[in-house]
């Protein structure tokens, strides 16, 4: 199969691309501003699919918006007739079109071209009206505000909000291209005469504001955002595409004293803390037991020995760890317990916890094993 990408260089085209590549697709047309558009007369002679993802949206002037999105589709559809090839159609509208200024007008416009086409051909014809599309490769300050304060949050640039309650709907790219590609496998279960991809996201300006700015300050804060909540997953995921090169990385807060290290690496509001215990040879680290706070310890380098006491018993459990086996121990509540270095070089532990440490109420109680 021979798939014809028109803005094949654009945030779309190129996910789209990558991702056809993926799964094996390799005979892909691609045609941007940049390809001389004499070639078009022969792509559209050969090609089996064609994905029609070049438009305009932030022109200089508005006749652009014309020229971009009808007058190029309008130019694409009358080779397709010219060399009677029946390929289906793929082409990107957007929710703009249902409303009456300069870009969704001219939207419009691309989207009867479509269907008119259909009509007189009978040719497949797939016009998805895309929502606010968000996701890597996209570029600040011209393909979406998601784009704009993700590149602005990571580098400290202001991002202005006028209205924090103005709703948005989102829709993420890899939503978007798995949806592309079950239309040029045919296996779509969109229908009408204008399609949606099926996940989008009702949101607002204000509340994707903070949540990107969130993300920032996970890196001081050490708290992780909320994974199960898709939009927010995804948009994390947006955030980090926009670091700069230079600054993919950050340091942690280290509680260093004579014994080793504490350094806490990741807090969650819901699933507790991770951290990591570093104890030089010969140091014995807790000591303490707990009502409802539970652990989990990984030795990831070295030797030591976990030793618990249930309180009201003389009895000491003993547990051998090292990093050559790994092996996660529970903490349980009620026990105190500890953990010794018996190596000769450090210790490496990670340590989960259940909940993030509150000073005002530590639930951690001092008392020899």
């Amino acid at each position: 199969m021979q798939i014809l990408v028109t803005g094949s260089n654009g945030f779309v085209g190129k996910n789209l691309i990558a991702e056809l590549n993926n799964q094996g697709y390799k005979d892909i047309i691609e045609f941007d501003r940049n390809t001389d558009k004499n070639l078009l007369e022969e792509f559209t002679k050969k090609c089996d699919f064609v994905f029609h993802l070049a438009g305009v949206n932030r022109p200089k002037n508005e006749k652009e918006f014309m020229q971009g999105n009808f007058g190029f589709t309008s130019d694409l559809l009358q080779m397709l007739k010219k060399n009677n090839n029946k390929a289906p159609v793929l082409i990107t509208s957007s929710i703009q079109a249902e409303k009456d200024n300069p870009y969704g007008i001219s939207k419009r416009a691309g989207e009867e071209l479509l269907i008119n086409y259909e009509k007189e051909t009978g040719a497949k014809v797939f016009v998805y009206r895309l929502a606010n599309l968000f996701g890597k490769w996209s570029q600040p300050n011209y393909n979406t505000v998601v784009a704009t304060f993700c590149h602005n949050t990571a580098r400290d640039i202001d991002i202005h909000v006028n209205d924090p309650e103005a709703k948005l709907t989102l829709c993420y790219i890899d939503d978007v291209i798995k949806e592309f590609i079950l239309a040029l496998e045919n296996k779509t279960q969109v229908s009408g005469d204008f399609y949606r991809v099926p996940i989008e996201y009702e949101t607002t300006l204000g509340k994707v504001a903070s949540l990107i700015k969130s993300f920032k300050e996970s890196r001081s804060n050490s708290i992780v955002p909320n994974m199960g909540n898709e939009l927010t997953k995804k948009l994390y995921s947006t955030y980090l595409s926009f670091l700069p090169e230079n600054n993919f990385s950050y340091d942690l807060k280290m509680n260093v004293d004579q014994r080793g290290s504490f350094t806490e690496f990741i807090k969650t509001p819901d699933r507790g803390q991770v951290s990591i215990n570093i104890s030089k040879p010969g140091i014995t680290k807790g000591n303490h037991w707990h009502h409802t706070k539970n652990e989990k310890f990984l030795v990831v380098s070295g030797e030591g020995q976990i030793r618990f006491r249930k309180l009201h018993s003389d009895e000491i459990i003993k547990y051998n760890v090292t990093g050559e086996k790994l092996q996660v121990v529970d903490i349980p509540v009620g026990y105190t317990h500890s953990i010794v270095n018996i190596g000769n070089t450090e210790l490496v532990t990670v340590m989960w916890v259940n909940e993030i440490f509150d000073q005002n109420d530590p639930d951690t109680y001092y008392v020899e094993v």
